[in-house]
């Protein structure tokens, strides 16, 4: 057999493949592949997983079936693959599903409606016998499994028990012998209680950690298996992310990341049962109680995403832990997402209270700690150059993640230009007079807490903190994975200069990705989110939260070359737009030409200009016949490289209709000599940014002379454009009366008279 990889665990990636079942919807997921990392070092509470061999899934009905009922094939498809994966690379694998009972009940009810008369709808529909209900459903989906499993070359067999049938020593022996005999044929066993015989009509009450107890539910047959088969580890999927200290719904309720019998046994709070089958987290937890107590560990997870046992055995830090040994770990103080974010937030308003040349000492001591720690930080850099390197990571990506020593002398210089800014905070922007002696003034003041979701570049954190402290807020960060240990040296360079008066936790760094969902649901202590990465990042982020988020989702930007152009300006502007920085959200990736410039010999020259510089030319329905060049596919297209799209335009009015329909309003450029042309460009484009004879690579909070930026809005609402100190601060209302009360407005006579800002 062949044996699991190194360290007993593996990462998962993927492409794309259909599942297409007979009378049902397609599935599309992506098919596991795995890659084996060279060294992991796995969390103390997770350390058992390396040594993990034989493993038992359980998946339950409010996971294989949606909230209407039927079946949710996307993630039976989803668990199918990494048990395939799985027992590919030499894992023992066994399924305990539920499931039958939903699915029998849907197909007769089915059947009922028919063979069923229009009178006879109109008659009170009693429920179906349960027994009956498990008797069609465990044959259809047994068939369901058998189907998904061969397109994955994969053989499966059932294994139908009742829970009397553990009492006998004959059976339990024979049982042991089978499942290992399939184990040796590499076959996936699929456990379910036969229900449609089943005699049993009390719950269980008995622990199976003895071997001879009856099981009630899928849970505890589950459990009762482990013990049996000797498994290295049970997996339970649940339709949340764990065992929560109340229930999940409640904002308050934390995810327990290792259960320890003796602290939590009395302090959760559990919820309903589930929604569809008989058990719930209580049966779970019994269950995995039972089972890790008596010597199988446990892992309670969420079965909605579709590669979280695959997660599990890689070691993240997901779902919850039960192991008979929790109580004697040596537990470092697991700082919880809320706690992190309430401590930045009260970091923030001590930061707030000092005066302006205090605030503007911290940073100017951030700047100087960067310059005194740069063997320290360029040391740590180079581990994670080093580890890239041997990853074999994108040259592109590794330029990004070097932090030269003139790159970190450009960041020092940064905070210091930061520090020297008129202080932002505590502006009047507007005085009214509201009556005699009652002024009314709105004041600038910070969003509160921030978090920042950036990509792997070290020195996005110090300018990213640096306008954190400039504009008096607090921050949460999280960096890119091949950045770790140059972002843990920044970081606690920058908390090192924070005078304990404000606080070192004015800024967290958040290490792993798993506490990002708990963050996101924070909207009533973090007020801000930004991600700054991939679109699909900035998707995915939109889709998970209810806290504003600042970003773009894609970074489309066109350059429109009018016909009174300047050819040899615009061949400089589009090389610089386009070759610059090939994965910038601010690279142009639509070249848009006048059609007057395709006789004139422009457009080939501005061809010439951009296939000279190795750029891989798509076109649009004009351009690609005249050109002889690939079809776009779409020019709703982001490159992120060495490709762009080039289309044919009558004049700057469908230029601009073009950018609006295809754009994403990040950042456009006209190039032309007319001043008329270029205003109506100018006034009429839609977007973030929208410049005249310069390059889209402008548009930048540095060359903007913001200092630095947190990234770029294309939201229309708060900061649009490159966000530095000004996109990351709001306004309140000051009133200063003397004794005035409203007294149905009859005591005040109201002047509303402008006042003018007194600096």
């Amino acid at each position: 057999m062949q044996p699991p990889v190194k360290n007993g665990f593996n990462m998962f990636l993927g492409n794309s493949t259909e599942w297409r079942l007979s009378n049902g919807p397609a599935y599309l997921n992506s098919p596991p592949a795995y890659i084996e990392p060279e060294s992991v070092t796995l969390d103390p509470s997770r350390a058992f997983l390396k040594d993990v061999k034989r493993l038992i899934v359980k998946v339950g009905t409010a996971v294989v079936t949606r909230s209407d009922g039927r079946l949710a094939l996307g993630r039976l498809g989803a668990l199918c693959e990494q048990l395939k994966e799985l027992n590919s690379r030499g894992y023992e694998v066994i399924l305990v599903t539920s499931g039958a009972v939903g699915l029998g009940r849907q197909r007769l009810r089915y059947r009922r409606l028919a063979n069923s008369s229009f009178s006879d709808l109109q008659k009170p529909q009693g429920e179906f016998d349960g027994k009956a209900c498990a008797a069609v459903g465990q044959s259809s989906l047994m068939a369901l499994y058998d189907t998904m499993f061969s397109q994955l070359d994969v053989t499966s067999s059932q294994l139908l028990v009742n829970d009397g049938f553990f009492r006998d020593a004959g059976f339990r022996k024979q049982l042991s012998d089978t499942v290992h005999s399939l184990l040796d044929l590499r076959v996936i066993p699929i456990f379910n209680e036969n229900d449609a015989v089943s005699t049993r009509k009390a719950p269980y009450e008995h622990c199976p950690q003895d071997s001879s107890g009856i099981f009630w539910d899928n849970d505890s047959l589950a459990g009762l298996l482990a013990l049996e088969l000797k498994a290295d580890l049970l997996v339970l999927l649940s339709d949340v992310e764990g065992l929560y200290s109340g229930p999940p719904s409640d904002p308050n309720s934390k995810l327990i990341d290792t259960y320890v019998k003796e602290k939590h046994q009395k302090e959760i709070t559990f919820g309903d049962k589930s929604r569809l089958g008989r058990g719930g987290m209580t049966a779970k937890v019994n269950a995995a109680v039972c089972a890790a107590y008596a010597g199988t560990p446990v892992i309670i997870t969420s079965g909605y995403a579709t590669d979280n046992i695959i997660r599990v055995l890689q070691g993240d830090r997901i779902g919850t832990v039960f192991h008979k040994d929790a109580h004697l770990w040596a537990h470092i103080k697991q700082v919880s997402a809320r706690e992190m974010a309430i401590s930045a937030r009260d970091s923030s308003r001590r930061l707030q209270s000092l005066n302006s040349e205090e605030r503007r000492k911290i940073l100017l001591a951030v700047a100087d700690a960067l310059e005194k720690n740069l063997s320290l930080i360029m040391e740590e850099n180079g581990v994670d150059i080093a580890d890239a390197e041997l990853a074999g990571l994108e040259k592109s990506l590794i330029s990004r993640l070097a932090l030269k020593p003139e790159k970190i002398a450009g960041l020092v210089k940064s905070v210091r230009m930061l520090a020297d800014m008129k202080e932002p905070i505590g502006q009047i922007l507007k005085r009214i007079e509201l009556a005699d002696k009652l002024t009314l003034e709105r004041i600038s003041c910070p969003l509160g807490v921030v978090l920042v979701i950036f990509e792997s570049r070290p020195d996005a954190l110090v300018q990213i903190a640096a306008l954190a402290v400039r504009s008096g807020n607090g921050l949460l960060l999280k960096g890119g994975k091949e950045a770790k240990r140059s972002n843990a040296a920044l970081h606690k360079v920058i908390t090192s200069a924070i005078p304990e008066t404000v606080g070192d936790k004015l800024i967290g760094l958040v290490t792993s990705r798993e506490e990002i969902p708990d963050l996101l649901k924070l909207d009533d202590v973090i007020d801000l989110v930004v991600p700054r990465g991939s679109n699909k990042l900035v998707s995915q982020i939109k889709e998970s939260t209810k806290i504003p988020v600042l970003g773009h989702s894609d970074g489309i930007c066109h350059v429109y070359v009018d016909k009174a152009a300047n050819i040899d300006m615009a061949k400089q502007i589009v090389k610089d737009a386009k070759i610059d920085y090939p994965a910038a959200c601010n690279a142009m990736e639509t070249l848009l030409v006048h059609k007057d410039l395709s006789e004139t010999g422009g457009l080939n020259q501005l061809v010439a200009e951009l296939t000279k510089e190795g750029v891989e030319l798509y076109g649009g329905p004009r351009a690609s016949g005249l050109l002889n060049i690939t079809k776009t596919s779409s020019f709703h297209k982001e490159y992120s490289s060495l490709a762009c799209t080039i289309e044919i335009v009558d004049d700057v009015s469908a230029a601009i209709d073009h950018i609006h329909q295809y754009g994403s309003s990040h950042t456009e450029c006209i190039v032309t000599e007319d001043p008329e042309v270029a205003e109506t460009f100018l006034r009429q484009v839609d977007s973030a940014a929208v410049f005249h004879n310069a390059s889209t690579r402008f548009c930048d909070g540095a060359r903007f002379g913001l200092g630095a930026e947190v990234g770029i809005s294309t939201s229309r609402i708060h900061a649009r454009g490159p966000v530095g100190v000004e996109g990351l601060l709001t306004s309140k209302w000051i009133l200063r009366g003397s004794g005035q009360v409203v007294d149905g407005d009859r005591g005040v006579t109201y002047t509303h008279k402008e006042l003018p800002i007194i600096a």
